[in-house]
């Protein structure tokens, strides 16, 4: 059985100022390098086989701060990347809503489908689980490959913290 640490990355600014990240490559702030320590702090009694993460910079921050303590390799997954929101990055709910009038919830314009999303992240995490059967492997991702994994392993959350960990086992 494979026990896999979902988490996602960090604070960024564009967190703070509650602006659609996507696939924009945003860095850590402050505080999501803090989270990031923190969160190692967190694992330091894990023993934790693989550290697996998104390509975006981010999310590769907030795993290289775990791996770092646990003096193991991270392994990129770009499977486990953000949704791809198209012309709504790097806007907020308000801009969007001037900008994008015909927008309507769910609808993410000319982004990615959640959908893809879902297919994309539950791969990635099927890849991550035949190449470390043993587990537990942290994997660190984003907001929205993020919900359709745990609803896939029907794991009750409510809104994805930076740096919160939910658990998943198969």
């Amino acid at each position: 059985m494979t026990e896999i640490l979902l988490v996602r990355h960090g604070e960024t600014d564009w967190n703070l100022e509650r602006r659609v990240q996507g696939q924009t490559d945003i860095p850590l702030n402050a505080t999501g390098i803090a989270q990031a320590h923190a969160l190692a702090d967190a694992l330091a009694g894990e023993d934790l086989v693989a550290v697996v993460t998104s390509d975006l910079t981010r999310a590769r921050d907030t795993a290289a701060i775990v791996a770092a303590q646990q003096r193991l390799t991270v392994f990129i997954d770009a499977g486990l990347r953000e949704k791809d929101f198209g012309s709504w990055e790097g806007l907020t709910d308000t801009e969007i809503s001037s900008r994008f009038p015909e927008a309507i919830e769910g609808n993410w314009g000319d982004g990615e489908t959640s959908e893809a999303v879902a297919t994309r992240a539950i791969a990635a995490v099927e890849r991550i689980r035949t190449l470390h059967p043993t587990g537990p492997v942290l994997v660190v991702s984003h907001g929205g490959p993020l919900r359709a994994v745990l609803a896939h392993f029907e794991i009750r959350h409510g809104a994805i913290r930076n740096c919160v960990v939910f658990r998943a086992s198969y």
